[in-house]
């Protein structure tokens, strides 16, 4: 009956845990979610949007190949895997603090203890020196040690361990969603580029041509030195902006390698051919607000780091009140290597030892405030992201409707400069019009491909941020 008195008190202390318990995302303050986006008006659809494989929806297979690659090859992705394994690690290493620790070890000991006599045991002299004895010890032994944990820190601790797993789980889709977006962007720039210079080149080519006419015409009389000028000048012009054009395409090539897990050039064979702009579908499915935060997954990690500091607030506390510890230790032996297997020579001891560092002058106190600062630190992080989320996704779906608007504004004007274009034609035929205004007719209806075509890029960019601004591209 004693026993129970004095072991109920025990369990019931053990049951008891140190700090705060987590509330979930709510308790570190509210965030006002509207129930829709202000900015997703006619662009947005009514399904819910995937959460992986987003630019299957453009319907490229070069992309999504490209995708495929990046998501298993691409460096990042390992060093998210790295830690998301550091932290598993640590979380064993947490669950293991719970549980006692048994060490074992073996001994031998040779000793010369002079001037003591030591003939009633088996021992001998050291070179004749009858002032010096020699001694060999023999043992093995066991201990073990357990602390209880009272007040809850190793659970604490614990918790907080399986909150950091979550984030690195969370960190590794973020860098999913950062490299699809990625690399879906560079590859529509790469396509933008290779667009552009080939009309550009053909822009180019009326121009040389326009140039060739009129130094004809000066020559005859029919044209002056100004045209002439001036026509050389927008020749130049038009040359010189397609050798950034030329470097930009180098460098998405060089970027798309390694993106993939590749050297630059690596990929030069396969993405030389210029090839089409991917472009977004009609509508595009968005989520609403507090969908939004379930499915970005740097929201997530924030709160799983909150929910980790929360939970080391209790670790922090639990340093505060007295520890119970238990120690055993078994061991057997004797100056004969036969002594060790004697059951006669075991010894075993039992040792409790509560202990409570009580007066730390104010230290166990510093930590758990410090503990508190992380957590109100982590709980303003996680707000943050929270807005900033909002933000991007209203940002990215008024830049995405602008694109959209602006990309009918250049097809109207192309479908304009073709119309001009086939005027000219009309008139050239009957002879009202030169080549040379028929060349600069085709310039033009070039030059609003030109636009149109960069305008269709930036539509698919802002498509492309749309998504990540949503938090999709992770599995």
């Amino acid at each position: 009956m004693r026993k129970s008195i004095l072991v109920l008190p025990l369990l019931a202390l053990a049951a008891c845990t140190a700090g705060p318990d987590y509330r979930g995302p709510a308790s570190a303050g509210a965030v006002s979610l509207p129930e829709r986006f202000a900015r997703a008006t006619d662009i947005a659809g009514a399904e819910t949007p995937a959460v992986a494989e987003w630019w299957k929806a453009m319907g490229d297979q070069v992309l999504d190949d490209l995708e495929e690659q990046a998501l298993s090859g691409n460096a990042d992705i390992g060093v998210a895997q790295a830690r998301i394994r550091q932290a598993r690690a640590m979380l064993r290493a947490e669950r293991a603090n719970t549980a006692p620790s048994v060490n074992a070890q073996a001994l031998y000991a040779h000793a010369t203890l002079p001037g003591i006599d030591l003939s009633s045991s088996d021992s001998s002299s050291d070179g004749g020196n009858s002032g010096n004895q020699s001694l060999n010890f023999y043992n093995l032994a066991f201990d073990a040690s357990w602390e209880v944990d009272l007040w809850g820190g190793n659970r604490r601790g614990t918790e907080a361990a399986r909150a950091q797993v979550d984030a690195a789980e969370a960190d590794l889709a973020d860098v999913q969603v950062a490299l699809a977006a990625e690399t879906a962007q560079a590859y529509v720039s790469l396509r933008d580029r290779q667009q552009r210079l080939v009309l550009g080149n053909q822009k180019f080519e009326r121009q040389r041509q326009m140039l060739s006419l009129t130094e004809q015409r000066r020559a005859a009389g029919t044209a002056t030195a100004l045209d002439v000028e001036q026509q050389r000048e927008q020749l130049e012009r038009t040359k010189a902006g397609l050798l950034p054009l030329t470097a930009d395409r180098d460098s998405y090539l060089n970027a798309l390698a390694v993106l993939v897990g590749k050297a630059p050039g690596a990929l030069d064979d396969l993405l030389a051919a210029p090839g089409a702009i991917p472009l977004p579908p009609a509508t595009v499915p968005v989520p609403d607000p507090a969908a939004m935060v379930r499915r970005r997954p740097d929201i997530r990690a924030a709160e799983r780091r909150y929910a980790a500091a929360t939970a080391k607030i209790g670790v922090a506390e639990a340093q505060r009140f007295p520890t119970l510890s238990f120690m055993g230790l078994i061991g057997i032996g004797g100056t004969h290597p036969d002594d060790v297997l004697d059951s006669g020579n075991l010894a075993a001891i039992a040792l409790p030892q509560l202990s409570w560092n009580f007066l730390d002058f104010g230290r166990n106190a510093a930590r758990v405030e410090q503990a508190r600062g992380k957590q109100d630190e982590a709980a303003a992080q996680y707000r943050a992201s929270v807005l900033q989320a909002l933000q991007d996704c209203e940002d990215s779906l008024t830049r995405y409707g602008s694109s959209r608007r602006a990309v009918e504004s250049a097809k109207r004007s192309l479908a304009s400069a073709q119309r001009t274009y086939a005027l000219m034609q009309q008139r050239f035929t009957a002879r009202t019009a030169t080549r040379i205004a028929l060349l600069d007719a085709e310039s033009r209806q070039i030059a609003g491909a030109e636009a149109l075509t960069q305008a269709s890029a930036e539509m698919t960019a802002r498509f492309i941020a749309l998504q990540k601004a949503i938090g999709l591209g992770w599995k």
